[in-house]
């Protein structure tokens, strides 16, 4: 088991809401490293150790948006699960789409949850205390990148 702290990478294309949710962590005492990705390609790379400039540490969360440019949500969920050092990454999917499709595509892929962003709002203490408590209680598997 790892001692490191654990890392949140934030990926989304719309960088007010990517602010306004790392802010939102900040507000609920949620003191973990924030890594933000404008796609899922972006993401792969910074999971992959292959951007120069953000770093993610083990174990991380990824908190993903479906609808992005270059590499939507989708695409990057069934490349991080094909992928055999990234296969076990736990994804909380964070999106505005409330289509039950997109939730049975999403939790098709493995994810650990799916979050609407307009039924989150004033619930966002609930996501930022889940966090929290993961960071505490869960033992993840260390990376093998």
């Amino acid at each position: 088991m790892t001692t490191e702290p654990l890392t949140i990478l934030l990926v989304d294309d719309d960088d007010v809401s990517a602010e306004s949710c790392q802010r939102n962590l900040r507000k609920h005492d949620i003191a973990l490293p924030i890594v933000w990705a404008e796609h899922g390609r972006a993401a792969l790379a910074v999971l992959r150790g292959e951007d120069p400039t953000r770093k993610v540490t083990t174990p991380v969360v990824v908190l993903l948006d479906l609808n992005m440019p270059v590499m939507n949500g989708f695409e990057f969920l069934a490349e991080l699960r094909h992928d055999p050092l990234l296969h076990d990454t736990v994804v909380f999917v964070l999106t505005t789409s409330a289509s039950d499709l997109d939730r049975t595509r999403a939790y098709d892929h493995v994810i650990a949850g799916y979050l609407v962003k307009s039924a989150l709002g004033p619930q966002f203490a609930k996501l930022a205390r889940l966090l929290g408590s993961m960071a505490e209680t869960v033992a993840f598997p260390e990376r093998r990148v």
